[in-house]
């Protein structure tokens, strides 16, 4: 008996690796090579290109397709119909397989529905993209992102709840999170966690 269910619509090619307790849904294609972590849930009618990496607890929402080149950290959501891409300068009749350009989400990254996300670059850990941004340059850590092209517009708690914190490239300050309590560190784009447990 598999650690993982399948619904019977879904394609899982052979050799790949899947994690226990993992849900893949309707009409989803999981393409070999692949190594997608435990307790993941990959929606309806996802595609998952070969030689992907998916973490652990990785929520993947209906119709979105992760390329080759795309490797996704624990703890990661893909919101609906968002959009991974791995080439730069794609044409029909020239193949650019040997040109693909690597995706990394950070451990925690949120993805809002229809987000676009331009290859080559690195969303940061627990960072926030808006729906239907497209993201053209990397995300920092803990940071909020939205628009076209997508623009920094402020910070993200470890909980998902907005920051009071100011965005001044030269600037440093202390904050906490209203809801969790967590607290944190700016120095210019560089946020980090400094809470002691």
């Amino acid at each position: 008996m598999s650690e993982y269910s399948a619904h019977p619509s879904a394609v899982i090619d052979q050799p790949c690796r899947i994690g226990k307790g993992t849900k893949i849904w309707h009409f989803t294609h999981i393409m070999k090579d692949c190594e997608i972590g435990e307790r993941c849930n990959i929606g309806q009618n996802v595609v998952v290109s070969p030689q992907c990496r998916v973490g652990n607890n990785v929520k993947i929402q209906n119709n979105v397709s992760i390329y080759t080149g795309v490797i996704l950290e624990d703890d990661v959501f893909c919101g609906p119909s968002m959009v991974f891409t791995n080439v730069i300068n794609p044409r029909s009749h020239i193949e650019r397989k040997a040109e693909y350009k690597e995706t990394l989400v950070r451990r925690g990254a949120s993805i809002g529905a229809n987000a676009t996300i331009v290859c080559g670059v690195t969303l940061g850990a627990y960072c926030f993209v808006g729906a239907g941004a497209v993201i053209t340059r990397d995300v920092p850590d803990y940071g909020i992102v939205y628009g076209n092209p997508g623009r920094l517009r402020g910070w993200a708690c470890y909980c998902g709840v907005g920051l009071e914190m100011g965005l001044g490239a030269g600037e440093s300050e202390d904050g906490a999170c209203a809801a969790c309590g967590r607290n944190y560190h700016r120095d210019g784009h560089t946020v980090r966690d400094v809470t002691q447990t």
